[in-house]
């Protein structure tokens, strides 16, 4: 999130949420998203697990693509 800061108050809205409240697992976070909210992460989150593939951190793109398939 924070590489998308600048560009979007969704993004720096759901960045300090993720930072100040405590949620017990992806799926708890994703339950709390507005529709908006949603299809903003969505987008990010596509473009981030294409750079984790471009990297090769299959790790990264599969934590990411878990909350990916939670925002449906």
């Amino acid at each position: 999130m924070s590489n998308y800061l600048e560009d979007s108050d969704v993004c720096r809205s759901l960045f300090k949420r993720i930072n100040t409240e405590k949620f017990d697992s992806e799926e708890d976070f994703v339950k709390t998203l507005t529709v908006k909210e949603i299809e903003v992460l969505n987008e990010v989150i596509k473009e981030e697990i294409d750079y984790a593939n471009q990297e090769q951190d299959l790790k990264r793109a599969n934590e990411l693509n878990e909350v990916y398939e939670l925002l449906f």
